[in-house]
């Protein structure tokens, strides 16, 4: 079977099971099939051998059953990092660069020596993209599950900022001690009645307690809220990455916590996605 061959067979597997894109989507894990280098050029008419047609067709049967491309490699991109993903973290997506542009805006002085935490840290992608920007800054990730800890760690020694990034299992703030500059956070938004609505690549294989906010989507701001200003440093910075139409509770929530909003960030399709404040 040759690549083209493989290719449109594959697309209109994966069509008929509704996903979207379907012929990139089949052309990215043919790539990966074929340990393919990032960028190379697959020519039509290359032939694809026995054991990458068989790796090809385990793929396609997974993305048929609508696991995600990332989830079937392994891998996400995230701002300039490439991540490890595993079923304790989130999938990390374009909408929460919105978080990571948001705290580079506010940040006078990229060299400084600043302090970062990273509540809910997941795959360590928000915080590790900091500590890319940020050549001076260390910081603290703490996650609930201890293999979403694993997975951050791993990332932070591939990406070469193990040194300056570490992580613990914990509850939020619970347990800290010390004053941070910048304090960013994802948590789960979504309203529990909501989330078998969901599309099913975030459903199926997101882990239910990166997505599960509760009664009203805003348990996880509450719990944060309630202890974040004392691990804040005088001046520092808050980002809060919010679902769609949740900005004016999580305003309400953030101001009765005392902290003073700075902005509130869109996302590339316009939506409310990122509470910024300060209180420390």
């Amino acid at each position: 079977m040759t690549i083209k061959e493989a290719l449109a067979h594959a697309a209109k597997r994966l069509a008929a099971a509704g996903v979207e894109d379907a012929r990139r989507n089949a052309r990215l894990l043919l790539a990966a099939a074929m340990k393919a280098p990032p960028g190379a050029h697959l020519a039509d008419d290359t032939i694809v051998d026995d054991d990458a047609a068989a790796r090809f067709a385990a793929m396609i049967a997974r993305r048929e059953a609508r696991e995600p491309v990332s989830r079937i490699l392994g891998r996400r991109g995230f701002w300039t990092l490439d991540l490890a993903i595993g079923p304790d973290t989130l999938d990390p997506r374009p909408d929460s660069e919105t978080v990571v542009e948001a705290v580079l805006a506010r940040v006078a002085d990229r060299r400084a020596k600043l302090r970062v935490l990273d509540l809910g840290t997941g795959s360590g992608c928000l915080l590790l993209a900091l500590l890319a920007e940020l050549p001076r800054a260390t910081g603290l990730g703490v996650d609930r599950a201890p293999g979403a800890v694993a997975v951050a760690r791993a990332n932070a020694a591939a990406a070469q900022l193990g040194g300056r990034a570490e992580f613990a299992v914990g509850d939020w703030t619970r347990g800290l001690s010390g004053a941070f500059d910048i304090v960013v956070a994802n948590p789960p938004y979504i309203p529990r009645a909501e989330l078998a609505g969901l599309m099913p690549e975030v459903a199926g294989f997101d882990p239910r307690a990166a997505l599960d906010g509760g009664v009203d989507g805003l348990e996880a701001y509450r719990a944060i809220l309630a202890d974040l200003k004392r691990v804040l440093a005088p001046g520092a910075i808050v980002a809060l990455e919010i679902g769609a139409g949740q900005a004016t509770a999580v305003k309400e929530l953030v101001n009765h916590a005392g902290l003073s909003i700075m902005e509130v960030r869109q996302d590339l399709a316009g939506i409310d996605r990122c509470i910024v404040a300060t209180g420390g």
